[in-house]
Parts: structure tokens; C-alpha cells; sequence
């Protein structure tokens, strides 16, 4: 059987064995897990750290848990050493003389062009113009079933337009930045972690705010401010307009009860049924608008008002 088929086969059992609450036999995969030479695609590919994680979680068997744990360590190690590798070529690429040479080409290629005349203007369906590209860096692995599940949760909502295919960014490097962010703030996911997390999500793949989404693509909001921003914050422009007339409403309307009114039995509370009321009435609308009249009840404090 192909490494690949053989360490999914366990992976399976291991999370059955999660689901029944019953890790008996769990130490024989671990140990075949272990004579297995595990490569980073097979690890990638498989997720099978998440079922031994889960196993040891589960497990009370002191021999399992440390079996288990000797694992992800590894596989960690082999995770780190890719992401090490990967700095490595990119610093190369960013030190690469070919930049340069490519660089004073161009430089030959513009003085030539002006000797023979204006050169062609830069377009978006120029060929010459670079696409934009963000990048990220990649943020620790993480083993956990609830984190991983959150990474790509928050790698859906990035993707919910089509602004990611345009600035070029790694949505799964910038999903782990946000996920590490919040995480290493309530240490553990747990409910705090679960809804900061669920907030970020639904704002992100909020139809209507598409500018938020662009913005944290983009890198104008760095995962660090994303990570802690409020609700208001994360607001859209209509929403957060809304939200400031409600105030400026509110707050009207609480000024205008302090003030002093008429005392009257013309009007009935809806909840007391009271006659005993003082009303106000302003002219919060254009002049040629009627009133607005403010009635407060004297018995309950039942607040209405009307035109």
C-alpha cells in the first residue's frame, strides 16, 4: 500500500477512536506511524497530526501521550525546516542579480526608445505593468483541530470577492497571521477565542463592506489591528452612518426628556394606560414640517413621540 493510503488508513481509525471515546489499539498505530518515514506532503496531505493530537488529547494512557507527543514534535521539526527552506529561496530571490541586470535593461531600453521617439503609456492592459502582490509570512504551525478549522474559516471569508485574485496575496499565510493573533491573546480556544473569531468572519465576508476585505488583503490593516478591531470599527460606511444618526437621535431624545413640559391628560400611555403625561414639542424637521411632539408619562416613565 503507498505511504500516502497507509497513513491515512491509520489517521482514519485514529479518529474513529477520537468519535467512540475508546483509544484501545491506539498505541499500535502510533508506533506504525512511527516507523513510517513521513514526508511533508504526506503530513500536509493526510492532516494526520490532527488525529494524534486529538488521541493524545483523548487518551489517558501515560504511554499513547507520549508516543503521541514525540510524533507532533517531529512533524513539527519537518514543518519548521520547510518554512526555513522557503525564507531561504525567497531572501535568494530578493538578493538575485537577475533583478538587477533585468533592471538596467530596462534603463538601456527607455534611453533607446526616447532616442526614437515618446515610449508607449502604461496601462492596465500594458503587459509591462507588475501585478501587486502582498505577502505574508507564513505563521507557526498548529496542530489544534479548532485552530486549524478557524484558519480556514477565515481563509473563506477573504476569498468571499474576487479582491484577493487581484492583489495577489497568500489568503492562507494571512488567515494564520489573524488566527495567531487572536490566539495568542486568550492563550487557548476557548469561547472568547471562538467568537472574536466568529466576528472577524462574518465581517469579512459581509457583501456589503467590501472595503474592509480589501483593506486587510491589501495590508492597510495589518492581521495585529484586524485581530483586536471592534464592531464598530469593522463597520461598513453605511452601517457606521446609520449607527451615528441612532446616537445623535438617542441622545436628542434624552435631552429633550430632561427639559421642562406641559403636564396634560390629553394622551394615554400604551403600557400604564396613565392619563398623567408632559409633553414637548420641537421642531426637529424642516420648517414647514410639523413638530415633533415628545410625550413622557408621569406614572411609569414610558417614553413615545409622534408628528
Amino acid at each position: 500500500m503507498p505511504k500516502d493510503q497507509e497513513v491515512e488508513r491509520i489517521a482514519r481509525k485514529l479518529d474513529k477512536m477520537v468519535q467512540k471515546k475508546d483509544t484501545d489499539g491506539a498505541l499500535d498505530l502510533l508506533r506504525e506511524l512511527k516507523n513510517i518515514n513521513m514526508s511533508l506532503k504526506t503530513l500536509q496531505s493526510t492532516r494526520v497530526g490532527m488525529s494524534v493530537n486529538a488521541v493524545r488529547k483523548q487518551s489517558s494512557e501515560e504511554e499513547v501521550q507520549t508516543l503521541a507527543k514525540a510524533l507532533i514534535k517531529s512533524w513539527k521539526k519537518l514543518l519548521d525546516g520547510s518554512e526555513e527552506k522557503l525564507k531561504k529561496e525567497e531572501k535568494k530571490k530578493e538578493g538575485s542579480p537577475v533583478r538587477s541586470s533585468s533592471t538596467s535593461k530596462g534603463s538601456g531600453s527607455r534611453a533607446e526608445s526616447s532616442k526614437n521617439g515618446p515610449s508607449a503609456p502604461t496601462t492596465p492592459t500594458n503587459p509591462a505593468v507588475p501585478l501587486r502582490v502582498t505577502s505574508f509570512p507564513p505563521a507557526p504551525v498548529t496542530t489544534d483541530s479548532v485552530r486549524c478549522k478557524s484558519r480556514e474559516l477565515l481563509v473563506a471569508a477573504l476569498q468571499t470577492g474576487d479582491e484577493h485574485k487581484a492583489i495577489a496575496v497568500d489568503c492562507q499565510h494571512l488567515a494564520a497571521q489573524i488566527e495567531e493573533q487572536i490566539f495568542q491573546e486568550f492563550k487557548s480556544p476557548d469561547v472568547k477565542y471562538k467568537s472574536r473569531l466568529r466576528s472577524r468572519i462574518s465581517n469579512l465576508k459581509d457583501q456589503k463592506n467590501p472595503e474592509l476585505r480589501r483593506n486587510v488583503l491589501s495590508g492597510n490593516i495589518s492581521p495585529q489591528r484586524i485581530a483586536c478591531m471592534t464592531a464598530e470599527e469593522m463597520a461598513s460606511a453605511e452601517l457606521k452612518q446609520i449607527r451615528e444618526a441612532l446616537t445623535k437621535e438617542s441622545i436628542r431624545e434624552h435631552q429633550l426628556s430632561k427639559m421642562g413640559g406641559t403636564e396634560t391628560d390629553m394622551f394615554i400611555c400604551n403600557k400604564c394606560h396613565g392619563k398623567s403625561c408632559t409633553y414637548t414639542q420641537v421642531q426637529t424637521r424642516s420648517a414647514d414640517e410639523p413638530m415633533t411632539t415628545f410625550v413622557l408619562c408621569n406614572s411609569c416613565g414610558n417614553r413615545w413621540k409622534f408628528y
